[in-house]
């Protein structure tokens, strides 16, 4: 079944399209609340700035990569996640006192399962990356390629290399990658 966006959507499709005119729009209406939550809670403006890129980045990713389709309101799910990051960033630095602001909005369970979603494809894409860079060497410039020019002949080109060893050495990597991936040990939580 196909999800019907919201009239909201607008805002993952200018993140795509950077779509300066609508991003605008977006800060205007949404940064006030989550500058005004941050600042109540330890924070400053210039540390909800960096929440709000934060979560923008991390939208435009899932969006990106996962055709995510936007099916309720912006404010609260964006808030969500603003929120949850920022809880991340005090529980990091150890401040457990918080000011819980939950009349500013009122979240859905639609709300709540779009901004999971949302963080969960967020784990998973730092866990693989992590593991990518802990990889490292010639796997990872060979995967580094892989991902990003997609054809392997081009690929065993640049690294100067043949055809067949470069196939051979990616699917030797993938494994390798895919190992690691499995044996970290919050792999388990983020696999539904």
């Amino acid at each position: 079944m196909d999800k019907k966006p919201h009239q909201d959507h607008k805002y993952i499709t200018a993140l795509l399209n950077n779509d300066s005119r609508v991003l605008n729009e977006l800060y205007r209406k949404f940064s006030g609340k989550i500058i005004g939550y941050v600042s109540k809670n330890s924070g400053s403006a210039d540390d909800a700035q960096d929440i709000i890129q934060e979560t923008l980045i991390t939208i435009y990713h899932q969006a990106k990569e996962k055709n995510f389709v936007l099916t309720c309101p912006f404010d609260a799910y964006f808030f969500l996640l603003c929120k949850r990051k920022w809880l991340n960033v005090l529980n990091k630095k150890g401040i457990k006192q918080v000011t819980i602001l939950e009349e500013i909005t009122s979240i859905t369970d639609e709300q709540e399962i779009l901004a999971n979603e949302t963080e969960l494809h967020e784990k998973r894409t730092n866990l693989f990356q992590d593991k990518l860079i802990e990889l490292g060497g010639k796997c990872k410039e060979l995967l580094d390629l892989a991902f990003k020019v997609k054809k392997m002949q081009k690929v065993a080109e640049l690294l100067g290399v043949t055809y067949g060893y470069a196939r051979k050495k990616k699917s030797e990597c993938m494994s390798k990658l895919t190992k690691m991936i499995k044996n970290s040990s919050n792999y388990d939580s983020l696999t539904t």
